[in-house]
């Protein structure tokens, strides 16, 4: 069979998207709607809040406004071609486009773990070492992390893109995804991609495992020291500061350790959609509900932010 690069000979891919079946195209279509709509909104909400009120101007807070700054970005690479495409018959993507949209997909996410890793250290610090806080996390500081995380990412981004611009595709350009991932975009290649599985595999591991490690290290940590608390309200006053990070950590590295963190032969379409889903679209959907729902400071923000509005 005849290898061919879709860089310069055919105009693209199809995304196959979630379903198939015509029926659902226009029900998935709106669900998806409402689902960015309330990500876009919430989100914008939580920036909103904590830049209006002068006591959310703490470390945590800034991590916060900027981590929902990015799940905005991370929806909308995927989810406004999601939408056209369940309207459309054709569902094409240019190749091109297709590798615009894999670098800033793995760009935004890879700093999404990043600065979910820097507030598992703020909290660290602030349970662990509450002495040495405005020292540790002080406003130097936080921007020069946060600076770190999106120069690691896009450099992480840009090796993988480049790398699979190298690949050859055979005659079939069907997607089996609703987006441009890595793992069924290799799954065409007419190459060897063992060698590219490899690098990919352990530059993977190298910057997602990193910062996760942080976060295992930091709870650690912060578990060992809660421990040592004598009352039980303490205990409780201490662990509730970190409820709701710890359940956005559980909801986005728990499918994305289902997704990315086996080999290319164990890919399933199904399974690996629904997991994608999770951490593409709902999670960044939950997270001001989150935030919110169960922290004091935040209310106060929001309520502060809509007396201002409505008055």
């Amino acid at each position: 069979m005849e290898t061919k690069n879709y860089s310069s000979s055919t105009s693209g891919f199809i995304l196959l998207g979630l379903s198939s079946n015509p029926q659902l195209q226009k029900p998935l279509f709106a669900i998806f709607l409402i689902m960015y709509l309330v990500t876009v909104v919430g989100n914008v909400l939580i920036i909103l809040a904590i830049y209006s009120d002068p006591r959310l101007q703490t470390p945590m807070y800034f991590f916060l406004s900027n981590l929902s700054f990015m799940d905005i970005c991370f929806t909308t690479v995927i989810v406004p071609k999601m939408l056209v495409n369940f309207l459309s018959e054709t569902n094409v993507i240019s190749y091109v486009g297709c590798l615009v949209q894999m670098y800033f997909f793995m760009a935004f996410a890879n700093t999404d773990s990043y600065l979910l890793a820097s507030m598992a250290i703020d909290r660290l610090v602030a349970i662990c070492n509450p002495l040495h806080y405005d020292v540790v996390m002080n406003p130097r500081h936080c921007p020069l992390m946060l600076l770190g995380s999106c120069s690691i990412s896009h450099l992480h981004s840009l090796f993988r893109v480049l790398l699979m611009s190298r690949l050859s595709f055979c005659a079939s350009h069907i997607i089996k995804h609703f987006f441009c991932d890595t793992q069924p975009v290799l799954k065409l290649s007419c190459s060897d991609t063992s060698s590219s599985q490899m690098v990919v595999m352990t530059e993977t591991l190298a910057v997602i495992v990193t910062p996760f490690l942080c976060i295992i290290f930091s709870y650690l940590r912060i578990i060992v020291t809660v421990l040592r608390i004598p009352s039980a309200a303490g205990k409780w006053k201490a662990f509730s500061t970190c409820g709701s990070h710890l359940t956005v950590v559980v909801l986005f590295y728990g499918s994305v350790i289902y997704v990315y963190f086996r080999p290319l032969s164990m890919y399933s379409v199904v399974r690996d959609r629904v997991a994608t889903v999770m951490y593409t679209v709902v999670t960044p959907m939950l997270n001001p509900f989150i935030y919110s729902l169960r922290n004091k400071d935040m209310k106060r923000g929001l309520k502060k932010l809509r007396d201002g509005i409505y008055s």
